[in-house]
């Protein structure tokens, strides 16, 4: 019987050992390689933000047969002659959301308890995303901007099955245009014209003809100091104030998302955070995308042959840049008719 057991064990041996074998084997196999495929590719090269504003570039890469995740990087930040770009490569303090802004908020404290400091290169990738990000810290006094030829970069792209590399991407920034409609050439930053038109108006001039928003109304963007405050004023055509209180269907206190409004006969003011729009977010002070505020003045008159008018202005328009900002909306050709006929 001993001897039948010791013919099975020596049976057996082999097989255990065999099994032990391709069990430390298995476990010794390196785990799968990810692939980096050829057909991984961005669609755009070329990159022209406007400096003084954050600028994000999104959906801009195609990750073909690429296994992910992918790992992203700026390499070779020089200038279009070769040389070094540090103006590009280190760090400078940026203001980054912390919070989500909705809209809701009731205080300047509440919203800048949203936002914190941190430091970012002024032009940078998202590491597992491939997109890029110019922070709006950049100005035309620290970045070379068009008509100069601007900045070129490689992208090296990587995961555990090897690296690719994207070169000779272009970066050429426009000038700063510190608010939207904007009347600044994006090259040479001078004016071409001294105003800028409304979105849309609806009004009876004096003269008896409705008024044209290319024509008769225009909207003039003034920076008056550092602060953090937005001023409406209303002109007429020798340029003497209009009372605000006559579009007096406005939701002033649901205007802009501001606060400490103070309204005179000249003017109507708030203090505001910056920029204008905080983000692309819906709230009730943007256009539906979000992308501008928008604000829109109104009033009502009886027309002729007794009908109710509803007459309106409306601007949708972004300031980007940090101050104490006026805009008068200028009626340069007609007064408004705010009596009835």
């Amino acid at each position: 019987m001993m001897k039948k057991i010791l013919n099975i064990f020596k049976i057996g041996l082999p097989v255990v050992v065999v099994g032990l074998f391709f069990s430390a084997c298995k476990k010794n196999l390196p785990d799968e390689r990810l692939s980096i495929a050829n057909d991984s590719k961005y669609v755009t090269t070329l990159f022209q933000p406007v400096l003084g504003r954050n600028t994000l570039f999104t959906n801009i890469f195609q990750y073909g047969n690429s296994s992910r995740p992918l790992d992203f990087k700026i390499v070779n930040m020089r200038k279009f002659n070769g040389d070094p770009a540090p103006e590009l490569t280190q760090l400078y303090p940026v203001t980054v959301w912390k919070q989500i802004y909705d809209g809701t908020e009731k205080s300047l404290a509440e919203i800048e308890a949203k936002r914190t400091i941190e430091n970012h290169p002024l032009f940078e990738i998202r590491p597992h995303a491939g997109d890029f990000v110019m922070w709006s810290a950049a100005n035309s006094n620290m970045v070379s901007a068009q008509p100069d030829s601007g900045y070129v970069f490689d992208v090296e792209m990587s995961n555990s099955g090897g690296r690719k590399y994207f070169q000779n991407m272009r970066l050429m920034p426009f000038r700063e245009r510190p608010y939207e409609p904007s009347n600044l050439d994006p090259i040479t930053g001078q004016a071409t014209s001294v105003s800028v038109s409304p979105s849309g108006v609806f009004i009876m001039g004096e003269r008896g003809q409705y008024m044209n928003s290319f024509f008769d109304v225009q909207v003039l963007f003034r920076k008056t100091g550092n602060g953090n405050s937005l001023t409406f004023k209303f002109a007429d055509s020798l340029s003497n104030p209009i009372d605000p209180n006559k579009f007096d269907e406005t939701n002033w206190a649901g205007l802009v998302h501001g606060f400490n409004m103070t309204k005179d006969a000249t003017k109507v003011r708030y203090d505001v955070a910056y920029p204008i729009p905080l983000s692309a977010y819906p709230t009730p002070y943007t256009t539906l995308s979000g992308e501008q505020a928008r604000v829109s003045f109104k009033f009502s008159r009886i027309g002729f042959g007794n009908i109710l008018e509803k007459n309106y202005l409306n601007f949708n328009f972004n300031i980007f840049e940090k101050g104490d900002w006026e805009l008068t909306f200028w009626f340069r050709r007609d007064k408004p008719k705010f009596d009835n006929d």
